[in-house]
């Protein structure tokens, strides 16, 4: 038997009975003959917590510390999990993110894993034990600081552990059964899907579904580790993150996939525009790299068509509302290079996504998507398209309605209510 690898999320690790019920699972798994390696996160809400705690000590915490005192809640986790797993009558060993040999850039708050070193993970292994790893974390190659990975990085722990130890899966485990099509907090009607592409996943991932983080979906992709997400409140079969979802997975399957994946939404972006740019060459360049210089991620981005009479355009884009003030300052600085007039912030917006593969052939989406959004009364405020995703940005108050309009219209809907929240209070 191979290497599987597991990944258990705060809700599933939210008090004792929760970590007792999941050490009898990773059990289960090691009863069967596998070698079993285990990334876990912070109990429960431990993490916003730690947040809280931190600015309410300091408005401005350094970001070393920060990942000093956020990475305290996954070791709690890891060690709690090791005891159960001791109490079973097998044994764990837990490490950190650094003694696992997971190595980073030099990024507080929000590191890339560059490389995974699991010396300490395989030589626990040769020796029989159960290895749990603290998720979320790594050390720096050049500073050997702790670093962390950002808001679900324990994802991206799991698979990269998957990829470094050639396991045979990456198992996904939250509070929901698998990947649905949609939030089925919005949408109680969500379908879960059984198996969905890397490449449908990463856009479901990058507009807004927080049942996977983007970069762990990325490595898996990468380095083809079939990725299974579950719930590790029941023993459902769960949703399977493959290369081409008509060939691989548990079973073999010749029918056409599904046209639509599912409609995402996130509420987490704000947008910045950029009003009286001087419409000549180099001007967008010197905006963007200002902000390049400031890590930050933007996502849509919409250029105006040029006023003739002033040659002036205006530069929209969406960007994590996290970075919204950093960005602002970015931007103040160059004004005077620029040249351009002023900055318009705007952090009450929402975008909505509809994704799936299907649309690179079947004609007409773009139209039943619009007509489902005007039909609830959603005006839209920007739009952004790649080959199987359309993004739009409207008021963060009819989000709920947008997507729940855009399921309908596209007969995502279950035939009777399946979606289930197991745990979890969404903070």
């Amino acid at each position: 038997m191979g290497i599987v690898v597991q990944k258990y999320g705060g809700s599933s690790l939210a008090d004792a009975d929760a970590i007792k019920r999941v050490a009898r699972r990773i059990v289960d798994v090691k009863k069967a003959g596998h070698d079993v390696v285990v990334a876990v996160s912070a109990m429960g809400d431990t993490t916003d917590d730690l947040y809280d705690l931190a600015n309410g000590v300091s408005p401005l915490p350094p970001a070393r510390e920060m990942d000093m005192l956020l990475t305290a809640g996954e070791r709690i986790s890891m060690a709690l999990v090791a005891m159960a797993i001791s109490d079973l009558g097998y044994t764990a060993r837990s490490f950190t993110g650094s003694q696992a040999g997971v190595i980073t850039d030099s990024v507080h708050g929000k590191a890339k894993i560059i490389d995974i070193t699991p010396g300490r993970i395989t030589q626990a292994i040769g020796e029989g034990h159960i290895v749990i790893v603290a998720g979320f974390q790594g050390v720096s190659a050049d500073t050997k600081e702790i670093t962390t990975l950002g808001r679900g990085g324990t994802d991206t722990t799991a698979v990269a552990l998957a990829a470094a130890l050639e396991a045979d899966v990456c198992e996904i485990y939250t509070d929901v059964d698998g990947v649905f099509t949609a939030d089925p907090r919005i949408v109680p009607s969500a379908r879960k899907l059984g198996k969905v592409s890397y490449e449908e996943m990463l856009e479901l991932a990058a507009c807004g579904a927080k049942i996977l983080h983007l970069r762990c979906v990325e490595y898996g992709r990468r380095y083809g580790i079939p990725i299974h997400v579950r719930s590790s409140f029941s023993q459902l079969e769960g949703t399977w993150v493959v290369s081409d979802p008509a060939l691989q997975g548990p079973e073999e399957e010749t029918m056409e996939q599904p046209i639509i994946a599912g409609v995402a939404h996130d509420r987490s972006e704000a947008k910045i525009t950029v009003v009286g740019v001087p419409d000549k060459v180099g001007e967008a360049a010197r905006i963007f790299e200002a902000l390049a210089d400031a890590q930050i991620n933007l996502d849509m981005i919409v250029q105006n068509v040029s006023a003739a009479a002033t040659s002036l355009t205006d530069i929209s884009f969406t960007l994590p509302r996290t970075d919204g003030q950093t960005a602002m300052t970015a931007l103040a600085r160059i004004q005077a290079e620029v040249g351009y007039d002023k900055l318009l912030y705007d952090d009450k917006i929402g975008k909505v996504s509809l994704i799936g593969a299907g649309m690179r052939s079947h004609p007409g989406i773009t139209s039943k998507f619009f007509a489902a959004l005007a039909s609830a009364g959603v005006n839209i405020g920007m739009i952004s398209t790649s080959e199987i995703r359309i993004s739009v940005v409207v008021d963060e108050n009819v989000v709920d309605d947008a997507v729940r309009a855009t399921h309908t219209a596209f007969d995502l809907d279950a035939d009777e209510v399946e979606a289930v929240v197991y745990g979890g209070t969404g903070r």
